[in-house]
């Protein structure tokens, strides 16, 4: 496990006011990411993993500060980043780039991809016209892409092709960290085996850091060095991929596990049902917010919060019956 710490979270906490009625007065906040600790280290993949609206993507947007932490501290190479206004981020951001879900919505449709891939360039380079444009073609190349491509609109190209465009928008500015908030799960699936191997290798090539968002557990375990388990906003297990898929600890974990596909006829897995809905961020559950909905649910649950607490080399997780 690589020892440099790239990017520390100390108890984050992302808060949406929820505004109604013609004075528009907040009701209520929504807990998106409700008091996370982590620590990102550099040149691993983190794979990050929960159902829709417990936090990923908000987690994601705040670690590279898309979003201003509403609470807790983030440094970035020992840097404490949480309070600093957008000028003094400006060094900071060709250091963390983002790979978005959606590959076509995330480029200007009136926009060509040369223009587009030049602009980063722009703002935080002094590189000539004929520089920028020589920066762009072995981007394209690196990506798998042609020269010729550098004069295309994005509806000229299939979905693969645009996603090598974004991880090339991304790799323009040579990051460290690169937050890729679920960036196969719009492909086909053989698009999405060419795309993860693309990553794999960029990321040999140039050292960097991943935060990968998914929903899907079988990619995760092919690409990840560690896994985080989320649920509404809080962070509830977190280990090395093998150690995880060997020995899930958590509950939920168990749950999300369960609903694997068993590739070995004969060899079933006994799928963990969970009953009940995800429960609104607006109003979490007091104590375990995992609690309305686990199966091994004690009275401590309902009224105190787990301690986020490890109990092995690299193997932390929220629970009071652990």
């Amino acid at each position: 496990m690589p020892e440099k710490v790239l990017v520390k979270l100390e108890n984050v906490k992302k808060h949406y006011p929820v505004r109604r009625g013609w004075l528009q007065r907040t009701s209520a906040r929504v807990k998106a990411v409700d008091g996370v600790s982590l620590d990102l280290y550099d040149r691993e993949t983190l794979g990050v993993v929960g159902e829709s609206g417990c936090g990923k993507s908000t987690i994601g947007r705040t670690l590279i500060r898309l979003e201003k932490p509403t609470e807790g501290k983030l440094y970035f190479n020992g840097t404490d980043i949480s309070e600093l206004p957008a000028r003094a981020m400006k060094p900071f951001r060709s250091k963390m780039q983002m790979i978005f879900q959606d590959p076509f919505a995330s480029l200007n449709p009136r926009q060509r991809v040369g223009p587009a891939l030049e602009e980063p360039l722009t703002i935080h380079t002094s590189l000539s016209k004929g520089e920028k444009r020589e920066r762009v073609m072995g981007l394209l190349e690196e990506v798998g892409l042609r020269p010729d491509h550098y004069d295309r609109l994005p509806h000229e190209f299939s979905g693969g092709q645009r996603q090598r465009i974004g991880i090339a928008r991304a790799l323009a500015l040579n990051p460290s960290l690169i937050v890729c908030d679920e960036p196969v799960s719009a492909l086909d699936v053989s698009v999405q085996a060419q795309v993860l191997k693309l990553l794999r290798s960029l990321q040999e090539k140039h050292g960097l850091t991943y935060f990968f968002i998914s929903h899907d557990l079988g990619v995760v375990r092919h690409l990840c060095d560690r896994v985080l388990i989320m649920y509404l906003g809080q962070t509830m297990e977190l280990a090395p991929v093998r150690e995880l898929y060997k020995n899930p600890v958590h509950p939920y974990t168990e749950a999300l596990l369960s609903a694997i596909p068993r590739p070995v006829p004969g060899r079933k897995r006994e799928r963990i049902l969970l009953r009940g809905d995800l429960p609104s961020p607006a109003d979490p559950p007091k104590g375990c917010p995992f609690h309305t909905r686990c199966p091994e649910a004690m009275e401590i649950c309902k009224e105190t919060r787990p301690e986020w607490k490890e109990i092995g080399p690299g193997h932390r997780v929220a629970c009071h019956a652990r």
